[in-house]
């Protein structure tokens, strides 16, 4: 089965609200083997909803609506539904004094324009709302599911967990859908997909999608079936090949990111770390404290972003700085060992570079990032060159940092 999900509300069209409750479905209709196919926004809109409920009647089993449900002229859901169903609305009594009863229990009289949410289309089963005013509605009309949900997420989340769960899982038929995400780093999408797409395009099922961020590349991987093993077979059929191409690149493969995934490495190793920073202004400690237990291998970090503190903190030479500049894989360097021998660390990772929009020069334009890390066994630099504005390439430069730190921990040697 499939699913269409329309969220009504002109607010959700400014930048200003966002939908949220469609994630929240998503997830648990794919949990039930049903897989959502189109996703709208509507404005409030009589024409517009009424056509686009109708279209959606017309092409998909199960069609949710989020949203305008409420007793103002602008909630509109009901009536749009009814209409494209060529179904009546009648007034329930017991609706009705339900919500005055919500009124009086606050000392309230309910104003008439409540009388609105007592209108139910015919045929529909009423879904219960013990968290606001606008009760749900449960409809079947010629082999489709149309269910109607209030916007507020406190009031649809427990609807759907307490009420329409159930319902849907008596309708939907035995089937399941399956997902696992390949998180990878150290190659562009473009490259990603010339190693992977020899293997995923052979498969209608598993379906492949790749996705990208700022220094990382996600595939991932959906497969469908008549019951979870089945489901679960296709994904494990497929993954092990497109892991094998990408390879080191991959550094996840259950959802970790990869500060989580560096923090188990240098858990398992018993390993500890500690950053000197520049042009990252302490992203990079932000991001390895984030998780919860990372004071077992984080020891801390400098943010040093004058020159005197290189020198002053981490004894960086000033005539490596005179004679190399600031951003140079010798300080770098330098910087990387300076903290790991302060902190009498295991590792050291140092970063320096051109954050933007500004600083730069022809030798050394804006992205320009040495990121180094010191070991045991002695120390790498790494020089890149990143696009984007000055947040996304101070990300990028603590993506590197995170990936020469899971790679040195893992033994993976880089191949890019």
């Amino acid at each position: 089965m499939n699913a269409e999900i329309i969220a009504v509300g002109s607010e959700l069209l400014t930048p200003h609200r966002s939908d949220t409750n469609s994630l929240f479905l998503t997830e648990h209709l794919n949990r039930l083997g049903v897989d959502v196919v189109y996703k709208t926004i509507v404005g409030d809109d009589r024409s517009r909803l009424t056509e686009t409920i109708s279209l959606a009647l017309s092409r998909s089993n199960v069609i949710l609506t989020i949203g305008g449900l409420g007793p103002t002229e602008d909630d509109l859901t009901r009536e749009c539904a009814a209409a494209a169903l060529g179904r009546p609305l009648h007034r329930d009594d017991a609706i009705v004094e339900s919500i005055a009863a919500r009124f009086r229990a606050r000392g309230l009289r309910m104003p008439e324009i409540n009388l609105r949410q007592g209108m139910v289309i015919e045929g529909a089963v009423v879904l219960p709302n013990p968290k606001g005013t606008a009760p749900g509605q449960w409809i079947e009309d010629r082999g489709k599911i149309l269910i109607l949900f209030p916007g507020p997420p406190r009031e649809l989340k427990p609807m759907f967990e307490s009420v329409v769960l159930a319902r849907l899982r008596e309708k939907v038929p035995p089937a399941a859908i399956r997902v696992r995400v390949l998180r990878l780093t150290g190659l562009t999408e473009s490259a990603a997909e010339e190693l992977a797409a020899p293997l995923y395009t052979r498969y209608s099922n598993p379906v492949t999608t790749i996705l990208t961020a700022p220094g990382e590349i996600q595939l991932h991987l959906k497969a469908f079936g008549n019951d979870e093993a089945e489901a679960q077979a296709r994904v494990d059929d497929l993954s092990p090949q497109l892991e094998a191409v990408l390879a080191e690149h991959i550094f996840s493969t259950d959802g970790a990111s990869l500060e989580e995934v560096a923090g188990r490495g240098l858990l398992a190793r018993r390993a500890t770390v500690a950053v000197a920073e520049s042009c990252t202004g302490g992203l990079l400690a932000q991001r390895i404290t984030s998780v919860p237990g990372s004071s077992e291998y984080f020891l801390g970090g400098v943010v040093c972003y004058s020159n005197a503190w290189k020198s002053d903190w981490l004894e960086v030479s000033q005539e490596n700085i005179e004679r190399h500049g600031a951003v140079s894989p010798e300080v770098a360097r330098a910087l990387a060992e300076g903290i790991r021998r302060k902190a009498c660390a295991t590792l050291g990772v140092g970063i320096t570079g051109i954050a933007g929009p500004t600083g730069d020069t022809p030798a050394k334009p804006v992205g320009l990032v040495y990121v180094a890390l010191a070991a045991p066994d002695g120390t790498q630099v790494r020089e890149q060159h990143y696009f984007g504005e000055r947040e996304m390439v101070r990300w990028q430069a603590t993506q590197t940092a995170l990936d020469m730190l899971r790679r040195w921990l893992t033994g993976a040697q880089r191949s890019s």
